[in-house]
């Protein structure tokens, strides 16, 4: 007779499962917004769209993406509160650059062994990005791979929707040369580049090297300060947009920095041109951790431009007679712009001064 073997010795545990359910059951609902049909169980994920006929030309916005190598350093520390809204920020601002509403966010997460407190961790961080965004969290699917994956070990994905009056659409064809270009402050150094951050810092440090204050970032840890999560625009971006502020065109800046994000909303004939101050430290404020993080890798300033967000989370891009009237948008919502360059006659890319 052969070797009886139930699904639970192959290394997936359904009653597990469904102890993860129960416990983010609360923090799902917590994100309930107009549209949605149906919470929890069901085979597919139902959301009412029948407001979109009141628009012009309603276009669906959707998008999709992963926290990256910051999750290693999440599961090296046991801390699993931040990481899912930094999923969140990561979707859900990919979408709100286009003037979209983000409406609702589905995740994946996938385990090498279950384990329900932090999974529940990890989807009560989903559901503050979600409050925080606007968007409601109406699903999602949680996997475990044993023999794939580490039994600590986890992954992220997310996707957001959104919609958007085509003729409201924020985009290249809206910028003009003379434009001015503001930045929204970054909490830190968000969700990218931190496969330099472990070979340049955290790999070469202890858990204690990681967790003790540090002079140089204010009192602050590497670790608080390295898993801080990525701030989130799209609730103020679509109260902004919401209140009038004239805005051409937004870039949320994320892998690739300054350099490889703020070209995707030019058009073919004009350039970004940004303030890069002395060339290593910009006339805008930048966080600590990024400057330690420049340091410990020797970055130059092209590197740095092109890796980092340099303080920048999302670029700004408006007419400047209008950076009164979106300067004070954004100020009611406590993220206080500051001018970072202008937009001239080019070739569609950006160029530092």
């Amino acid at each position: 007779m052969a070797e009886h073997i139930s699904y639970a010795d192959a290394g997936v545990d359904v009653d597990e499962g469904a102890r993860a359910v129960d416990l983010i059951r609360d923090a799902v609902a917590s994100t309930d917004r107009p549209g949605v049909m149906e919470g929890l169980g069901g085979f597919g994920c139902l959301f009412d769209v029948s407001y979109l006929k009141g628009l012009e030309r309603p276009v669906l916005v959707s998008g999709t993406d992963g926290v990256g190598t910051k999750l290693a350093l999440a599961q090296r520390l046991g801390r699993h509160d931040t990481v899912g809204e930094d999923l969140v920020a990561m979707c859900a601002d990919d979408v709100v650059v286009t003037g979209a509403q983000p409406l609702f966010f589905l995740d994946y997460i996938a385990v090498g062994k279950l384990q329900p407190e932090a999974v529940a961790e990890v989807v009560q961080g989903i559901a503050a990005g979600c409050r925080e965004a606007g968007c409601a969290l109406i699903g999602g699917e949680m996997a475990e791979h044993p023999g794939v994956m580490a039994p600590t070990d986890y992954d992220l994905a997310g996707f957001c929707v959104g919609a958007v009056d085509a003729p409201a659409m924020l985009g290249a064809n809206r910028v003009r040369e003379g434009d001015v270009i503001l930045g929204l402050p970054s909490s830190g150094i968000h969700s990218n580049g931190y496969s330099l951050v472990r070979a340049a810092v955290t790999d070469r440090l202890t858990d204690e090297q990681l967790t003790e204050p540090r002079g140089d970032l204010g009192g602050e840890s590497l670790a608080d300060a390295l898993l801080r999560p990525t701030r989130i625009y799209a609730g103020a971006v679509v109260r902004a947009l919401e209140d009038g502020a004239p805005i051409h065109a937004l870039a949320h800046i994320t892998g690739g920095g300054i350099t490889e994000n703020l070209n995707r909303v030019l058009p073919s004939d004009l350039d970004a041109l940004v303030d890069a101050g002395d060339g290593t430290t910009p006339p805008w404020e930048v966080p600590p951790i990024i400057d330690f993080v420049i340091d410990a890798a020797s970055l130059t300033p092209e590197e740095a431009y092109k890796t980092l967000n340099m303080g920048v989370g999302m670029a700004v891009v408006c007419d400047p007679d209008d950076v009164d009237q979106v300067s004070e948008a954004f100020d009611a919502e406590g993220l206080e712009p500051f001018l970072i360059g202008e937009v001239v006659s080019g070739t569609g890319t950006v160029r530092y001064r």
